[in-house]
């Protein structure tokens, strides 16, 4: 786990809201399953009021400061995506490809940031509560929807999420190219490590990276392929 101070400044009030946003999670899982009813399409969209918020602040901010920059400054990395996707998805489930995709995004790719932060700005510097909230909240919106709302991704939604996301991974590849940003970390590893430190040197750690997710991906999905699809949808977070 990243709990050092080349990778989080202050580890400790990190690891702090890293447990309290667990421990909400948690609790609106269960709640959820145990009392639907009216309230979880209230909690629902306050949890995509609180994503569209960070979304605003990690464009504008940049801004304000006078640091904005086009290699940097994009919402372009995949967790950026995933924070309005789990914002719509949160507000609207009816929208159940936003589901998956939060999901399989969140649980796959955004799970892994909140494990090894890249994570140079201390508590209680507002880069510090914009990272952990969009991240924390993005794991809390995907295990809301799909354990404690019971929205299950249909069949095949595994490799559907793989083509989208290697689709968009080969535009911001793109993108990279011609700006020479590092968006996805996609043209270097971060500087602090993480899981891609791992999977080689580039570009090689790319295609590896590409099979974890895929293996990831399925074992996400594993668990409605043995239990089998109910073909559950609790619509009563969008009332």
């Amino acid at each position: 786990m990243a709990a050092d101070d080349e990778r989080v400044s202050t580890p400790g009030a990190y690891w702090i809201a890293v447990s309290i946003g667990t421990m909400i999670c948690v609790s609106l899982c269960v709640a959820g399953r145990r009392w639907p009813g009216r309230w979880v399409g209230w909690v629902g969209r306050a949890i995509s009021v609180v994503l569209v918020a960070d979304a605003v602040l990690f464009v504008s901010v940049p801004v304000a400061e006078g640091h904005w920059s086009v290699q940097a400054s994009l919402p372009l990395a995949l967790c950026d995506v995933a924070l309005i996707v789990a914002a719509i998805a949160c507000w609207w489930p009816r929208w159940l490809l936003g589901v998956e995709l939060t999901y399989f995004w969140g649980l796959a790719g955004t799970l892994q940031a909140v494990v090894t932060p890249d994570l140079s700005a201390g508590f209680p510097q507002l880069e510090f509560f914009m990272f952990v909230v969009g991240h924390l909240g993005i794991v809390i919106a995907a295990l809301f929807l799909v354990v404690g709302c019971r929205l299950e991704p249909r069949r095949g939604s595994a490799m559907r999420v793989f083509v989208i996301t290697a689709a968009y991974t080969a535009f911001v590849g793109g993108f990279n190219w011609l700006t020479g940003s590092n968006y996805m970390y996609l043209a270097a590893i971060p500087t602090h490590g993480s899981l891609l430190s791992v999977l080689g040197p580039w570009p090689w750690y790319i295609l590896s990276a590409a099979a974890v997710a895929v293996v990831l991906l399925l074992i996400l999905d594993a668990p409605f392929h043995l239990l089998g699809r109910s073909g559950h949808r609790d619509i009563a977070v969008d009332r």
